[in-house]
């Protein structure tokens, strides 16, 4: 049997009505993942794919980018959430849908908008870091190579102050089909390769088997015969029969007995594994959702406060000292209070443009102090990245996202 090809998660990113729908569908239909016939006539041919809903193709409005798969020579994709998703970024931020790569789409008729600027900061902040830019309905502007280049500059300052560099950029037509498989004879000024082509150019994600344990629990089930099982997704590290674990923040801890995938036992899992596993001594009652299953040795870090840095999503009002919203944070949801506004981020540049704002509104990055209501996990991101990601939310949306900088530990 030939080894299976590896798997990309790829989400689709850029401002509303930028074409990303028309372009899912193109790119599906043109990797031979849809029929023909499955698409709707007329204006909206190719975006038919993605709405599954049909109150939302009334509006015109993509909700559900479901996962999607095409493949190629090279890798089996799965697209997940777009950002059109009320859920996307608690999702991303979650886990359910980690993306290893991101095509920004941009309308060449349209430039940067509002929201271009916030999904690239927010991809950076969910730990994407393998872009491309698709600089779409270059129909719209007569395929004008000059447009383009303008747009390109323009847009590479932009992913530049977050970091990106060496990013490929391609002008597409989503609805016409141009640069989506093989290059288009109506942008022969381009030198550069398909959209399709670039993607098999994209790096698997290695896995971070060499980080410290991780496994955020989700469930906690009790199964006759075998005992307590809390079930999970490791997200880094490796977890072996007979090592002694610790949950935090529940602080109970025991040797791992067994290690379940799909109703098989194994000795060893690894990261991105979905796994339940039993630990002699801990009881169903000693832990729950939210708790982090780490080695003993090196074992999960609760906060008594962390420093963070946030981008102000959609707030109904302005965030100030004491604001107490929910934090979604890998399988945990816990209040946290903002103790201190330290600085407030210009974010084009990433630089300080306040220190010490009154108050932070929709649009605002900033580095904030914050103190958890009770007990949490949460890592630095830079040292295990899965781990120190969260979402904010309050009255059903996200009104933030952001990633940990600093942990200083409860105990």
């Amino acid at each position: 049997m030939a080894k299976a090809k590896e798997h990309l998660n790829l989400a689709f990113i850029g401002h509303v009505d930028h074409g990303k729908s028309t372009l899912v569908g193109h790119l599906l239909l043109q990797a031979g993942a849809i029929a023909e016939q499955q698409l709707d006539e007329g204006e909206n041919k190719f975006r038919f794919v993605m709405d599954k809903l049909g109150e939302e193709r009334e509006r015109g409005v993509t909700i559900d980018l479901a996962h999607q798969k095409f493949e190629t020579n090279t890798y089996e994709y799965t697209i997940v959430d777009c950002p059109g998703h009320r859920d996307f970024v608690k999702n991303m931020i979650t886990g359910a849908s980690q993306a290893d790569a991101a095509v920004l789409v941009v309308a060449a008729d349209d430039g940067i908008m509002p929201q271009t600027k916030e999904h690239v900061f927010l991809s950076r902040t969910l730990g994407i870091n393998q872009l491309i830019i698709a600089i779409n309905k270059m129909d719209l502007i007569d395929y004008s190579e000059e447009k383009f280049n303008e747009l390109k500059k323009s847009v590479s300052d932009l992913i530049a102050t977050v970091g990106y560099k060496d990013v490929p950029f391609i002008p597409v037509s989503a609805f016409e089909g141009d640069n989506i498989k093989e290059n288009s004879p109506n942008t022969s000024w381009y030198k550069g390769k398909a959209l399709i082509p670039t993607l098999d150019e994209l790096t698997a994600p290695e896995k971070p088997t060499k980080l410290p344990l991780r496994v955020p629990v989700q469930d906690v089930y009790s199964i006759t015969g075998v005992g307590t099982v809390p079930v999970g997704r490791i997200e880094t590290g490796l977890m072996k029969k007979a090592e002694n674990v610790v949950f935090e923040p529940a602080g109970a801890s025991g040797e791992v007995k067994s290690i379940e995938m799909h109703h098989e036992m194994f000795d060893q899992a690894e990261p991105g594994d979905n796994i339940g596993f039993n630990v002699r001594g801990v009881g169903k009652n000693d832990i729950r959702r939210g708790d982090v299953a780490g080695h003993s040795s090196d074992a999960p870090t609760v906060a008594k406060e962390f420093d963070a840095q946030i981008q102000v999503l959609q707030h109904p009002g302005v965030i100030t000292i004491g604001y107490t919203p929910v934090f979604h944070c890998h399988t945990a949801q816990v209040a946290c209070t903002f103790l201190e506004l330290s600085k407030k981020l210009d974010p084009r540049t990433g630089q300080v443009a306040e220190e010490n704002p009154d108050f932070l509104k929709t649009g605002d990055a900033a580095i904030v102090k914050l103190k958890p209501t009770k007990p949490m996990v949460i890592e630095e991101y830079k040292k295990i990245g899965p781990m120190g990601r969260f979402a904010i939310r309050d009255s059903g949306q996200t009104v933030a996202a952001g990633m940990c900088i600093s942990v200083v530990p409860a105990k």
